[in-house]
């Protein structure tokens, strides 16, 4: 079997094995919250952060959520690095966004993040902040969903396929997660342009 076979096959695999009723719970969350006016705030590093700006303008322009990611804004991000620290570089963001009750963060990630291996302990701080102020969390994450799951009160794990692949389908998957949320009937609102154009669909 060739590499791409074998991927695309993992990929089969993981279709299968998504816990439907954890992202209609989360479609569920996300109705409720807007129901409320709540505010949605994406969290994200590497790829993940990458998907969290895609994920914002889904869920603003398609689902009418008010969403937000402060990795959109390179500067005061680089500027909260440099001068307190990659750590705490997401709460102090949700600190000076006045996360409250009615507000959602929603965590993109491949291992959800863990303190005591030191992986993305960002996500782990603004966790505990959200906790605290009584906001709710979500997510889609890999491998064993680390503390996100561990704390969420609605979290998709992508299931591990392939430990050599966690990274690429943990981060594929997400995009496939949200576009199946906003596309979800409890959430879409806007109709997207593609599907609003009307013409012939071309033959196979």
């Amino acid at each position: 079997m060739s590499f791409a076979s074998r991927y695309l096959q993992e990929a089969k695999q993981i279709i299968d094995q998504l816990d439907v009723a954890i992202i209609d719970r989360i479609a569920e969350e996300l109705a409720a919250l807007r129901r409320k006016g709540g505010r949605l705030f994406f969290l994200g590093v590497g790829g993940s952060a990458g998907n969290c700006s895609h994920a914002v303008n889904d869920f603003r322009k398609i689902a009418d959520i008010e969403a937000y990611a402060p990795t959109d804004n390179v500067s005061e991000l680089t500027a909260r690095t440099n001068d307190e620290g990659w750590e705490t570089v997401f709460v102090e963001w949700l600190k000076t966004s006045r996360l409250r009750v009615g507000d959602a963060v929603f965590v993109l990630s491949v291992g959800g993040g863990d303190l005591e291996k030191n992986v993305s302990p960002n996500l782990v701080r603004a966790l505990q902040y959200a906790k605290t102020v009584g906001a709710r969390i979500l997510g889609v994450v890999g491998r064993n969903g680390g503390y996100t799951a561990k704390v969420g009160d609605a979290v998709c794990i992508i299931p591990t396929v392939n430990p050599d692949a966690v990274t690429p389908h943990s981060e594929a998957f997400q995009a496939v997660v949200w576009h199946l949320l906003v596309s979800h009937p409890a959430l879409k609102i806007t109709q997207t342009k593609w599907e609003s154009v009307a013409g012939p669909v071309p033959a196979r």
